[in-house]
């Protein structure tokens, strides 16, 4: 591999221009293709395969509306006479009637007629169904809608619109700008001149932009789910910044050590590269793992993100070079301090704490172990559950129609559960939905039951069931539980089969279902680095000790996002819109991403220590060889990553919000405790041991030569020529 992109980082170098044209028109033309092309992300969490959903496919032709957007509309009224005084009624009597004459609106109940007003008499709840489904409902809908209700406004009703129609999530809301600001920061003190930091940046964005353009592209032909482009865009920059500065910062050591520029630049697509390459896979494969999972919406997230990374390796081994060949010699203009890879003969920050490290492995070991058991612990209560208006930030029109229902219907009018009565075995269907409606009424968890609705036909009725808790309560989810119990009893006292359905059960079934494809997709991520890392470092000792450095930080992450999501810990300092259940993807999206991640530094930091032990270092003096070489670049390379994801904590989304802050602790607690401690101390305790390799294997398994010690070899001959200014550098490979 190393071969190969040594010819391939000398090729761009010296074809940069039509390397840089061939990137920017792939820009262009798939820029260009989105905004023709593109469609709308969607906000529907679909599962396929769960009761939840498999009801709904099933009832979509008799009840049609069960399949489409709908939308609560609050109006409230502190005055005289409340919602129902005259003047108000007449109001919200013409904004009723204004909404149902609005284009895609398929019609919405007079609260009044329908005995939706609160016990107060100070709030009316109305429910616009819509024409389609909640992907084709348009903005354009959702402003008509709003401003169909004026007339009420005009007579001093509070009104808020909320539901899914209401519910926007993944919204970017310009938070990723402070983090690229830090990174670049980070950047121009870890590269010292302002043209060197610029370069992983200017790169950075190109890929992600090509990735971007390609998701909405996508989603004009498939559907997409809202929170895709979001995960590509963080993944990505993250990436796409950390894979260029490892390059940059290689190419600036061979520039120190008296090589050519496009020597320099082709040597470290060749070492430096090889390890980008590698980590890359690593990344592509537990995002394109997440499929394992069987859930759709959770796979396209996984495959958007995926294609964010595969471009931002081409990037970083391609057009990288290219404008590495820009540069030149002048990547050290504009500098804003003296150039930290001259040879002084001090020592660094790195060097004296690796050699700390090793000579109190055990020490270390322990005292990072304890901290990580100790953050990990919270994650033993984990909760799952799907965002909805009630994880809305405070203040947002959806939150407000929320939180309305929550306080004068209770909090069950929010959950609202769909029991759908199959009748069509039963001898009289009328009766056995009253026998249905009966005992669910009696469960202790129902608060109350609206009317049920027969489909004469079909002979199939729906029950709405109102429970007594909210949508993330766990009695709510037993409650879901209580009634499919209910099943074989009823079928035999009524003849009707039962089953649960509606928005609440849906994403009761989805958080299981998550829960539940956890265990086999942590296998399947562990024997992707097995293998992965066995092939790259030929040893057994390290893939292990990686994995295991992989699930402390996973548990130590997990357990910092239950205390700040689930307990609320810390919320002064962060502005989590509501505690409860983390969001159910939430886990499964943090083991495929930073397993990708952890193993970037696994490689960066153990292919250093490999490559002064294949020259004839000592195995401690090789720890901490590799870790003063790569210790800077690896702690930028973090630092940047937790910017990045950072940078999204501070926004108000209730899904981005904990993915961001997830992603940005378990990077922090990897980096920083795992990989920069745990396992130069784990390396110095193994010894030569760390670096065994079965003799029956070393015969099957491929070298990789990602430390281009074979190219190196190839290379040797002119390593002498290569320091004299006026000697010709090597051609070919």
């Amino acid at each position: 591999m190393a071969t190969y992109l040594y010819r391939l980082g000398r090729l761009c170098f010296r074809r940069r221009r039509t390397v840089l044209a061939v990137w920017l028109a792939l820009l262009i033309a798939i820029g260009g293709g989105a905004a023709a092309f593109g469609g709308r992300t969607t906000e529907e969490f679909k599962v396929p395969g769960t009761e939840a959903q498999a009801t709904l496919d099933r009832i979509k032709d008799t009840f049609p509306a069960q399949g489409h957007g709908s939308a609560q509309v609050v109006f409230r009224s502190d005055a005289a006479g409340g919602i129902a005084g005259p003047e108000n009624a007449r109001a919200v009597g013409e904004a009723v009637a204004r909404i149902a004459a609005v284009p895609g609106v398929a019609g919405i109940p007079d609260p009044y007629a329908t005995g939706a007003v609160s016990p107060d008499g100070t709030v009316a709840l109305g429910l616009v169904s819509f024409d389609g489904k909640l992907g084709d409902i348009t903005d354009q809908q959702r402003d008509a809608v709003r401003a169909a209700a004026d007339p009420a406004r005009a007579a001093g009703v509070t009104v808020a619109f909320g539901g899914d129609a209401y519910n926007k999530m993944a919204q970017v809301d310009g938070g990723e700008v402070i983090g690229l600001i830090v990174a670049g920061l980070v950047l121009v003190v870890t590269l010292g001149s302002l043209v060197a930091a610029g370069l992983p940046l200017l790169t950075a964005l190109v890929g992600v932009g090509i990735a971007m353009a390609g998701v909405f592209t996508v989603a004009g032909s498939f559907e997409v789910i809202s929170t895709a482009p979001v995960l590509a865009l963080m993944v990505g920059l993250a990436v796409g910044i950390d894979y260029a500065l490892f390059i940059v910062s290689r190419h600036r050591r061979h520039l120190a050590e008296g090589l050519e520029p496009e020597e320099a630049a082709a040597r470290a697509n060749a070492t430096a590269g090889s390890a980008v390459v590698f980590a890359g896979l690593t990344v592509v494969a537990a995002l394109a793992g997440l499929a394992v999972a069987g859930v759709p919406f959770l796979t396209v997230m996984g495959l958007a993100a995926s294609a964010a990374v595969v471009v931002a390796v081409l990037v970083a081994i391609t057009l990288l070079p290219a404008v590495l060949g820009f540069a030149g010699r002048g990547i050290d203009r504009l500098p804003v301090r003296r150039r930290a890879l001259r040879t002084t003969g001090r020592t660094t920050l790195g060097e004296r704490w690796a050699g700390f490290v090793v000579r109190r492995p055990l020490a270390v070991l322990l005292v990072g172990l304890t901290a990580l058991v100790a953050l990990a612990v919270p994650a033993a209560s984990l909760t799952l559950g799907l965002p909805g208006g009630g994880s809305q930030a405070k203040g947002t029109d959806a939150r407000t129609a929320y939180d309305l229902v929550d306080h004068s219907f209770g909090p069950g009018f929010n959950a609202p559960l769909v029991v759908v009565v199959d009748a069509a075995g039963a001898a009289q269907p009328e009766q056995a939905v009253q026998g249905v409606a009966g005992r669910l009424g009696a469960l202790p968890g129902v608060q109350t039951l609206l009317p049920p609705q027969l489909d004469g036909p079909s002979r199939t009725a729906l029950v709405p069931v109102i429970p007594k808790t909210g949508p993330d309560h766990a009695d709510t989810r037993q409650l879901v539980t209580d009634i499919r119990d209910q099943r074989d009893a009823l079928k035999a006292e009524t003849g009707a089969r039962i089953d649960v359905t509606g928005t609440t059960a849906a994403n009761i079934d989805v958080s299981a279902k998550l829960s539940d494809a956890l265990p086999p997709f942590v296998a399947v991520i562990v024997g992707i680095a097995l293998v992965l890392l066995a092939l790259a470092f030929r040893s057994i000792l390290v893939p292990l000790k990686a994995v295991a450095g992989f699930l402390l930080s996973i548990t130590a992450s997990l357990g910092a996002v239950v205390a700040v999501y689930q307990w609320g810990w810390l919320d002064g300092l962060i502005d989590v819109p509501k505690v409860g259940p983390v969001v159910s993807f939430v886990p499964i999206l943090l083991i495929g991403v930073l397993f990708g991640l952890a193993m970037d530094y696994e490689l960066f930091l153990v292919s250093g220590m490999k490559e002064h032990h294949v020259h004839g270092m000592a195995p401690r003096e090789a720890v901490v060889a590799g870790v003063k070489n790569g210790a800077r670049v690896v702690t930028a390379a973090a630092l940047i990553m937790v910017a990045v994801f950072g940078s999204f904590v501070f926004g108000h989304d209730p899904i981005v919000q904990p993915i961001g802050f997830a992603l940005a602790v378990g990077v922090l607690v990897d980096a920083f405790v795992v990989r920069m401690a745990l396992v130069p101390a784990a390396m110095a305790l193994f010894g030569r041991a760390a670096w065994w390799f079965p003799k029956s294997l070393d015969k099957v398994v491929p070298r990789v030569d990602m430390e281009g010690e074979q190219l190196m070899a190839r290379l040797e001959p002119t390593a002498g020529a290569a320091a004299d200014p006026g000697a010709k550098q090597p051609e070919r490979v």
